[in-house]
């Protein structure tokens, strides 16, 4: 058994849970550039105290070479208070930025964890 057996994907546009990466247009190797992950673009994930999203991971695969982890992001604020469930002042939002610089080409690639639905998948082609 292996972990990719578990790893959902799907068109964002349609399936609340897979991560988005934005990135801008006319990067160029080696300048840093902001890259957004985010999960629920185009249809807003709940983000409850009973359904929310942990943590988004965000890696890149060179054209050539392994696999480099640039980076994860934690969500920890879902509406729980003392007062019960969805009472509390604060939710995080599954939205993250962060700087990065690649010298190569190469595919974005970011995971997310649904503490209902599981494990996802996106991607984004980085071209120069």
């Amino acid at each position: 058994m292996s972990i990719g057996e578990f790893v959902k994907t799907a068109d964002f546009k349609s399936e609340k849970h897979v991560p988005v990466i934005v990135v801008p247009e006319g990067i160029k190797a080696g300048e840093p550039f902001v890259v957004e992950v985010s999960v629920g673009k185009e249809i807003p994930h709940p983000n409850t105290t009973e359904h929310f999203i942990s943590w988004i991971s965000l890696y890149f695969k060179p054209a050539e070479g392994p696999v480099i982890n640039l980076g994860r992001f934690e969500y920890s604020a879902h509406g729980e208070a003392a007062a019960g469930a969805n009472q509390g002042p604060a939710y995080a939002e599954p939205v993250s930025t962060c700087k990065i610089k690649l010298e190569k080409a190469g595919t974005l690639i970011a995971t997310s964890y649904c503490n209902i639905h599981g494990l996802w998948e996106g991607s984004a082609e980085v071209t120069f």
